[in-house]
């Protein structure tokens, strides 16, 4: 008798154990919807606006520059930000930045960015004609380019909307290792005194 007693208790314990994954079950199903709910807004929030390359860093805070090395002006309320200048094992030094309409009109006088160099009218609406001086050395250097004669730097720049900000990056053969300060300029705009990193 003592034994059907104990048989009956374990079989109660089964149904209790039971019981109890099947309600842990039914609370791990709806714990699966909280993250889908949770990335929709993330992974909307991290995309572009439709046809504006211009806000793609505004949207993506990774993304966002962490330091102005420069800050110069142009024509009509343009204004030209440098947030890095590295030198690359490569044997070239690449320049990143943005460039920024602040005026309350679109911007398309970008044809003199390109520079005047026929070599490289392939390159289209560019920053081209971007260079950088090296004081010291009283050297001049030009924007790389390909073997087939198109920059190594920003190109399809043919405007800038309102408030608008768009990147732009140009990479220049590398100074000797002594020099660490190089005068950046781009047509139309002021030239900037930058440092060299690496």
């Amino acid at each position: 008798m003592s034994i059907r007693h104990t048989v009956r208790v374990r079989g109660g314990a089964v149904a209790a154990v039971a019981a109890v994954l099947a309600l842990a079950l039914a609370g791990c199903g709806g714990g699966n919807e909280k993250p889908k709910a949770k990335e929709s807004p993330n992974s909307s929030a991290s995309q572009p606006p439709s046809g504006s390359s211009a806000s793609t860093p505004a949207s993506n805070p990774s993304a966002a520059p962490t330091q102005i090395l420069a800050t110069v002006n142009g024509e009509s309320g343009v204004v030209l930000t440098i947030n890095s200048v590295t030198r690359d094992a490569g044997g070239f030094v690449t320049i990143n930045g943005q460039i920024k309409n602040t005026s309350s009109q679109q911007f398309v006088k970008t044809a003199a960015w390109r520079g005047s160099e026929r070599d490289l009218t392939g390159s289209g609406e560019s920053v081209a004609g971007a260079t950088l001086v090296d004081k010291a050395g009283k050297k001049r250097y030009y924007v790389l380019r390909d073997t087939d004669g198109r920059c190594l730097c920003t190109t399809g720049v043919a405007a800038i909307e309102a408030g608008a900000t768009v990147p732009f990056f140009a990479q220049f053969p590398a100074p000797p290792t002594t020099t660490t300060d190089v005068e950046f300029s781009l047509p139309t705009f002021a030239s900037a005194v930058v440092k060299i990193s690496g």
